[in-house]
């Protein structure tokens, strides 16, 4: 385990993301799964996250598949700091779509970077996004992206939680309709998987985002699960979660190329 700095230039702006690197056992070159964090409805606890552990259950996951997992923090959230650049914007008037495509900026970076690691594979590189860090996903598919060969989504979009309150959202249809433009870019077919009971993100408006992709262009495997604990919004980091959403990552990992 070790933490890196990753490197990000814009607009002549130097910005360095708070990265932890995990490594599985052994000295040949392993695929690169990259693990794109959410965004807490709190503004108060983004300078307090930090990057995913690597003892932690997804970590583990991939780890034990023989992936190298790196988890950065991207702009306004915890060591990085800085400014919090994929603010959709104050209810009602949000840009869902540029909140997306500011998350992926910071995950191109970061793929950019594992790429140069020595104990890295620098193509075939998985991405996993969950909540916003899903929606980041999305968006990142509507940029170039020759490295990445497979995208997962997991409990992806923004407005979740509006005002603190779980079920409450600001403009899902605004959120639909960002989707669709995203479409319109994409080029890798995406793994998307939310819960019945996601406080975030409930069916109705999954099933609405999916559909706006798919109508736009955008290729993805839909799958709504069960309910999961308390709230299903939790399932990819919660206690046992990898039991029910390893299996569908894993079979659609096997159909994404390596190379």
């Amino acid at each position: 385990m070790q933490i890196h700095w990753v490197p990000l230039d814009i607009g002549g702006t130097h910005y360095l993301l708070q990265t932890r690197v995990c490594r599985p056992p052994g000295e040949t070159p392993s695929r690169v799964a990259v693990i794109a964090h959410g965004s807490p409805p709190d503004a108060g606890a983004r300078p307090l996250m930090i990057p995913l552990r690597c003892d932690s259950e997804a970590a583990r996951w991939f780890l034990e598949r023989g992936f190298v997992v790196i988890a950065a923090m991207r702009r306004g959230y915890g060591a990085t700091g800085g400014y919090w650049a994929e603010a959709p914007g104050r209810c009602p008037e949000v840009d869902y779509a540029r909140a997306g495509l500011e998350s992926a900026r910071d995950i191109a970076a970061t793929v950019d970077y594992a790429a140069t690691l020595p104990f890295a594979r620098p193509l075939g590189i998985v991405l996993v996004g969950q909540s916003a860090g899903g929606w980041g996903g999305i968006a990142y598919n509507a940029t170039p992206h020759p490295r990445v060969t497979a995208i997962v989504n997991m409990a992806g979009g923004r407005g979740g939680h509006q005002n603190d309150t779980p079920n409450s959202n600001c403009r899902p249809d605004l959120l639909a309709v960002a989707a669709g433009q995203l479409a319109r870019g994409a080029t890798t077919p995406m793994l998307w998987i939310y819960s019945e009971n996601d406080s975030y993100f409930a069916p109705a408006i999954a099933t609405a985002l999916y559909a706006a992709y798919s109508q736009n262009g955008g290729r993805a495997e839909f799958q709504p699960l069960a309910a999961f604990g308390n709230d299903g919004h939790r399932l990819f980091f919660g206690p046992g979660g990898s039991q029910i959403w390893g299996p569908i990552v894993a079979r659609y990992l096997a159909s994404r190329p390596a190379q």
